[in-house]
């Protein structure tokens, strides 16, 4: 294999190993095989983001020697991560006495099996003691008993006539009950709902919050809150003209005449909630609501400061006065008794949209489905955002996490989003990450984590330079990984794991033995893999503990795809890299290979046409959980989603329509001919393969 250097300086002996101990890769495998040396200069930023000095040989050879950071010198590891129901295995100093303390109160010998927890592990040594958490976790997950299919959908793009210009909670609630109960859907499946930042949304995406923690109350039904019912006067007569504006978009929405006008919708719905946050509590609620504010704690607390101070300061908290950038500042507390009503409206938001996501999750499990809502989890947050300025000491400052080079993307991708510094994570014991987690899975029946490859390693990106000059930089996936399932095993949920893309070896072997379900999408499922493509892979062959789908938010929908619109689509915007006949040829063959698959099981033809025949395909795989979208059901020719075209292409901005463009409501999908013949599909006897 030959070995190639991207500009810069290879590293030397000294910083090759600094780099090794840190988990930061020093060279690593192209898609196609190539060896690439990482430059010293990538290797000394990412060090130096993980508060590590390598600035010059003298500085590498001294950290080398002298070792670094908080764990210098300790009796413990900051966290140790175990089995439960094993014995324990945990290095001790020599003579050093030891003992656990259980979650639950109780004590327990190091060497004994301990139950799954956060515990608590306390060692004498002489005349030091120490103590540092202790998780137990799961060896694995159980994977879901029965075999269920459900929605895939962008909360915003399914309106209801009674929505004020986009999707809402109260529309989720309605389509987990219709779909569960007359098409016996088992689940309905989200893009993330994560807060975004307030005011203006230059970047609209779902997958780049402001903070994963909490849920964003633009999905709010505000004639929903009960307190709603309540505003008299003059109150009521400005909330009620919010609510004509509303739904005079809302009108123009499903029209057609306008795109989702998020921005819009927010100003409408924070006004009238404004008004809705003044009248008070009844005593029943006023309880219920000081007993989230108490089960959220500080986490709130910051989330809702960062809320208020963003309204006065801007939304990007680098740019603020330099004392208001430490969340834990005298500054900071000054500012928050300051801004008390603001701080107090921003935790009653999220109180209320906690609230409403809970009662869409109980009408899931009303209609009986059996998992309900599947919530995503993005890969990161804003580097602007709450989250970025709350957990600032856990995250890698100036790095940003991307993807290298490949046949998808020659130059890299650079997600503008910060990740996760595996030391600082560690030194809290991986509580910022179970509390996002614990936060995902609290109102759902499974969890869906987007690039499931992150909790093994991840591509940093130093700021200012191109994604070609980053390297993959290691976690702790037995700790990582253990964080989650624990967390799932205390919500009772299941975990799915977006593994598409470039995958190392083991991962998702490992990922399949911890009952973490893997994610297959058909445009990727072929014999021998992405490399080498040798024809559809054969429905029997498909993987049985994962989610299979024909197609997600960010490729285009079924209809499309089988009609070529979509390479029209990338031609008329300037996305092509080659000749438009070669990448229309290359679509026709990859798709006629597709359909020549769909005799061969004898779906074609089929009297509903080739995208019900494809389903019924999904439906002869062994996989447990089969999902459709949306867009699929209504004969949307149009993706929510064109990665690369933020100026160009209306993303994360389209209702669900029907083959012409025409939105279709959330109203109209019970009639609607095309969603019923795909629900037939799952609900008929079809032929199926045994889930084993």
């Amino acid at each position: 294999m030959t070995s190639h250097a991207p500009p810069g300086t290879a590293p030397d002996g000294a910083l090759r190993e600094l780099a090794r101990r840190n988990g930061i890769a020093t060279d690593y495998t192209t898609d196609r095989g190539r060896r690439i040396t990482v430059p010293s200069d990538t290797l000394v930023a990412v060090l130096a983001a993980c508060g590590v000095d390598a600035a010059d040989e003298r500085a590498a050879r001294d950290a080398l020697a002298g070792g670094h950071g908080p764990a210098a010198g300790r009796l413990l590891p900051p966290c140790t991560v175990v089995r439960a129901g094993s014995p324990a295995e945990v290095p001790l100093p020599p003579g050093a006495r030891a003992h656990v303390a259980l979650e639950d109160g109780g004590r327990a010998e190091v060497s004994a099996p301990l139950p799954p927890g956060r515990h608590v592990l306390h060692v004498r040594a002489g005349t030091r003691e120490e103590s540092a958490p202790l998780l137990a976790v799961p060896d694995r997950i159980p994977v879901p008993e029965r075999r269920d299919w459900g929605f895939l959908v962008q909360l915003y793009s399914v309106l209801s006539r009674r929505s004020w210009g986009m999707g809402d909670l109260g529309d989720l609630a309605e389509l987990a009950a219709w779909s569960g109960r007359a098409l016996g859907a088992g689940f309905v499946q989200l893009g993330p709902l994560h807060a975004m930042e307030p005011g203006g949304l230059p970047d609209p995406s779902p997958y780049r919050p402001s903070s994963r923690r909490f849920t964003d109350p633009m999905h709010v039904r505000v004639a929903a809150v009960p307190e709603y019912r309540e505003l008299s006067g003059p109150a009521r007569e400005l909330a009620d003209s919010c609510a004509a504006r509303a739904r005079e978009l809302n009108d123009r929405v499903l029209r057609g005449e306008t795109l989702i006008d998020r921005e819009t919708v927010r100003a409408l719905k924070h006004q009238a909630l404004r008004l809705v946050h003044a009248v008070p509590l009844a005593p029943a609620r006023r309880a219920a609501f000081e007993a989230f504010t108490a089960r959220e704690g500080q986490d709130l607390t910051d989330f809702a400061t960062w809320c208020a101070l963003a309204e006065v300061h801007g939304g990007a908290w680098r740019s603020w006065p330099a004392a208001l950038r430490d969340p834990r500042s005298a500054a900071v507390a000054a500012a928050r008794e300051e801004l008390a009503d603001a701080v107090g409206f921003h935790r009653w938001l999220a109180w209320i949209t906690d609230e409403q996501l809970a009662a869409a999750q109980r009408a899931a499990g009303e209609a009986g489905m059996g998992i309900g809502l599947v919530h995503d989890l993005a890969v990161g947050v804003a580097p602007e955002g709450a989250d970025a300025w709350a957990l600032q000491h856990c995250l890698a400052d100036g790095m940003s996490v991307g993807a290298p080079p490949d046949d998808f993307n020659p130059h890299g991708q650079d997600w503008g989003q910060p990740p996760w510094r595996p030391d600082a994570l560690a030194a809290e014991g991986y509580r910022p990450l179970a509390a996002l987690l614990r936060a995902g899975m609290r109102h759902s029946g499974a969890l869906r984590v987007d690039h499931v490859m992150g909790l093994f390693r991840l591509w940093w990106v130093p700021e200012g330079r191109p994604p070609s000059e980053g390297t993959y930089v290691r976690y702790d996936a037995e700790a990582m990984l253990g964080v989650l399932l624990l967390e799932a095993h205390r919500a009772g949920v299941q975990v799915i794991g977006e593994d598409l893309g470039t995958v190392e070896a083991g991962v998702r072997e490992e990922l399949a033995a911890r009952g973490v379900l893997g994610t297959s999408v058909q445009r990727f499922e072929y014999l021998g893999g992405s490399e080498g493509r040798h024809g559809p892979l054969p429905a029997a062959e498909w993987r049985t503990n994962c989610l299979a789908t024909l197609t997600t938010h960010d490729l285009p929908t079924t209809a499309a795809w089988l009609s070529g619109e979509h390479v029209d689509l990338r031609s008329r915007l300037g996305l092509l890299t080659r000749p438009e006949t070669e990448e229309k040829e290359e679509a026709a063959a990859e798709r006629d290979g597709w359909l020549a698959e769909l005799r061969r099981e004898g779906l074609l033809p089929d009297p509903d046409g080739e995208v019900v025949a494809l389903h019924r395909f999904l439906a002869r795989t062994p996989s447990r959980l089969l999902g459709v979208w949306l867009p699929d059901a209504t004969g949307d020719r149009r993706p929510q989603n064109l990665p690369g075209t933020a100026t160009v292409h209306p993303n994360w901005r389209l209702p669900v329509a029907d083959p012409d463009g025409r939105p279709v409501p959330l109203d109209d999908l019970p009639g609607h001919p095309r969603v019923q013949a795909i629900a037939r599909v799952f609900t008929a006897d079809e032929p199926r393969r045994p889930t084993h």
